[in-house]
């Protein structure tokens, strides 16, 4: 008769510690959120969402994320294709400097774009203002996603075979043609990857934006510096409606993360 060895309690107490982490860090802070700003029924809600100031801090919000996206969506593909593929001096400079934003305060980010752009700044410009307007808010944004797509393209790149590519060129086929008919299928998946990265961090981003936009009631508040001073005004109701709205698109990109990394994942077997 074989006798069993009794189950050691160190798994159940990391599994309990485990979820009691999540539960108190992650869960908890969303069901207060959705508790207050629900508090007095969905119709507070509604109308502090149709203000003129949050209607417009909304569409600064989406539309400087959705330019952020886009310019790190194309310059992280070409960052992380010269890293990849290319040799030149001053490569590991290149591959150190894309990972600034992650060590970087996003207030010392702030500050350093207004000691650039600003009015006595480095590089100030003489037509269009930066500082303290919606260029700097789309700046600030970009600087603190920048990394995501490189870094999710970039490890995919690697793994490629060049057989497919040799191949291709060897029957007539140009760089543009390869790349969207071979390259592309291959890594598209990192891509999509990085560029919901890239969304989540561009969407919630604060500390950079406030420094550097200045945070002007309908012109250039966004939907997280609205939060900040309805806090600050002692509107709870209105920082609460938005911060549920700001949490409903969190959890949207965060079932649209897990969607990606199945298709990943099965894309991977498939190969």
């Amino acid at each position: 008769m074989v006798r069993e060895r009794p189950r050691s309690l160190l798994p159940l107490v990391i599994v309990g510690i485990a979820v009691g982490y999540a539960l108190l860090l992650l869960i908890a802070p969303l069901v207060a959120i959705v508790q207050n700003a629900l508090a007095d029924g969905l119709q507070p809600v509604i109308d502090t969402l149709t203000e003129p100031n949050v209607v417009h801090a909304l569409e600064i919000t989406f539309a400087m994320t959705v330019g952020a996206v886009i310019i790190n969506t194309v310059f992280g593909l070409i960052t992380a294709w010269v890293l990849v593929r290319q040799r030149f001096l001053g490569k590991t400079i290149l591959n150190t400097l894309v990972d600034i934003p992650f060590v970087f305060s996003p207030v010392i980010a702030g500050y350093a774009l207004i000691v650039l752009f600003g009015r006595n700044g480095w590089l100030a410009p003489s037509l269009i203002p930066i500082v303290f307007a919606l260029p700097g808010i789309l700046l600030a944004k970009t600087f603190v996603s920048l990394p995501f797509v490189t870094r999710e393209v970039g490890p995919v790149l690697e793994t490629l075979e060049p057989e497919p590519e040799q191949a291709a060129y060897v029957i007539g086929a140009s760089q543009w043609k390869t790349f969207r008919a071979i390259i592309f299928p291959e890594i598209w998946p990192g891509l999509l990857y990085g560029i919901v990265l890239t969304l989540a961090r561009a969407l919630g981003e604060f500390g950079a934006v406030a420094v550097v936009s200045g945070g002007i009631e309908g012109r250039t508040e966004t939907a997280t510096m609205f939060v900040f001073r309805a806090l600050s005004d002692r509107n709870d109701a209105a920082a609460y409606s938005v911060s549920l709205l700001l949490g409903l698109i969190a959890v949207f990109v965060l079932v649209a993360l897990r969607l990606v990394r199945r298709g990943m994942k099965s894309s991977h077997r498939k190969g």
